[in-house]
């Protein structure tokens, strides 16, 4: 199979035109190439020193070598069905000042959110067929209505607004409905831009932004838990522009990223992701991740975390070689949306911080996530990782009674939050 895979200078981004679409086709096929090891100490390059004893001790250069999934028993719990009954808002912990109310109550399986024009917020589907609209007419900051805008769709989780046309990416397709703004109440079918992306239904759900650049970022995730398939286009953070032409990979190495956002200042491109399964409650964490310019590897599945070994993926390959995350978030917790807070209505300290939705485990004993984390900069490093929100998750019974998604920024500083456990969306103030 030929790819003809070209490098573009000067950006380094791996060009994919017509080989992309004879990639797609084939991928059905099994191309994955395993090279399972026996044992953990026999992957990767040699240590430097004795083995590290747990990831807090490992590096780079002398990575943390777990043993090979065949030797760990999967958890595959699950977070349960969302509780009969209102939503539990006095369980929900904030700091000091902070206040969290419902925004939107009725919103089935609510997940990425796309600010519109003003007063209008989008929200996508995964597991439903919709894409809503939620509109305060009025400018109060209170619900006024809901409107669908789209329905009898394929997995319509990415979304993204741009000049007055409302995005919407299918497994395999992206489509477009032009003038929202002015059809809100009686929006016609979208309309087909590109139908090139693959049909993978394996962390096959989109998440989509436009960036400072006017590109149209797209993750595609892994076609599986953890593999190597021989198509580029898959594991990485792709972009194309809004015709859907130039597809291209931004970054490569990204198991699945179903959050990202910009740096207000230096307009870098951060963005979170999901880590593998199937190496126990403890790793790999998930992570949040930097790619100041395009041609950049993060290491999947070779090295995951900036310091482990993949037991079947690593033999000959070195931590060093890829770029670290900026920060390792917690193991499972399914970091998915991410925002810079750039708003007046928080105190200072959290003037272009980051806040990221965790989604919440599915596989490990007991539950984690179920929140929403800060993480605190100094120029790119980050010093501290903290709650924010807490009590979606019980901790003494193990028991969920929301998921949040996805974050967005409304004009006034304040955040929706939206969860798609409990089908709704939260409106976060502060008030000193």
């Amino acid at each position: 199979m030929n790819h003809n895979v070209q490098h573009r200078a000067p950006l380094r981004t791996l060009t994919l035109g017509l080989s992309l679409t004879l990639a797609v086709a084939c991928s059905r096929k099994d191309q994955t190439a395993r090279e399972t090891q026996s044992a953990a100490g026999s992957t990767g390059a040699p240590t430097t020193g004795s083995a590290p004893a747990d990831l807090a001790a490992a590096t780079p250069d002398n990575p943390l070598r777990p043993e090979a999934p065949s030797r760990v028993i999967p958890l595959q719990n699950g977070p349960g069905s969302a509780p009969d009954g209102a939503p539990r808002l006095d369980t929900l912990k904030l700091p000091p000042g902070f206040a969290i109310e419902m925004y939107a109550p009725d919103v089935p399986n609510a997940r990425s959110l796309a600010r519109g024009s003003k007063g209008v917020v989008f929200v996508s589907n995964r597991k439903e067929d919709k894409v809503y609209a939620l509109v305060d007419a009025d400018g109060d900051y209170k619900l006024d209505k809901v409107v669908v805008v789209a329905k009898g769709l394929d997995t319509p989780n990415g979304i993204a607004y741009k000049d007055g046309t409302l995005y919407i990416a299918e497994i395999q397709r992206l489509l477009k409905i032009e003038r929202i703004d002015e059809k809100l109440e009686n929006a016609p079918a979208p309309v087909l831009v590109s139908d090139k992306l693959p049909d993978e239904k394996h962390h096959g759900w989109r998440y989509m932004r436009f960036g400072p650049d006017g590109w149209l970022y797209m993750p595609i995730g892994a076609p599986c838990n953890n593999c190597l398939r021989e198509e580029p286009i898959f594991s990485t953070i792709a972009r194309m522009r809004a015709d859907g032409s130039g597809l291209e990979v931004f970054a490569s190495g990204v198991r699945n990223s179903v959050g990202f956002d910009w740096h207000p200042e230096s307009k870098e491109l951060w963005f979170t992701e999901n880590g593998r399964d199937e190496l126990g409650n403890e790793l790999p964490p998930d992570e949040l991740d930097r790619a100041p310019k395009a041609g950049l590897h993060f290491g999947f599945p070779h090295c995951h975390a900036g310091a482990i070994i993949d037991p079947e993926f690593g033999e000959g390959k070195k931590c060093s070689d890829y770029e670290p995350p900026v920060q390792n978030l917690g193991p499972h917790v399914a970091a998915l949306g991410m925002r810079f807070y750039t708003g007046k209505m928080f105190p200072a300290a959290y003037k272009n911080q980051i806040l990221i939705a965790e989604h919440g485990s599915w596989n490990r004993e007991p539950k984690l996530g179920y929140r929403i984390t800060k993480v605190t900069l100094e120029g790119n490093k980050a010093t501290s990782y903290e709650p924010f929100i807490t009590g979606w998750l019980d901790e003494k019974s193990d028991e969920v009674w929301g998921r949040p998604v996805d974050i967005e920024q409304l004009d006034d500083g304040s955040l929706l939050i939206s969860d798609d456990h409990k089908g709704l969306v939260y409106r976060v103030t502060y008030r000193g």
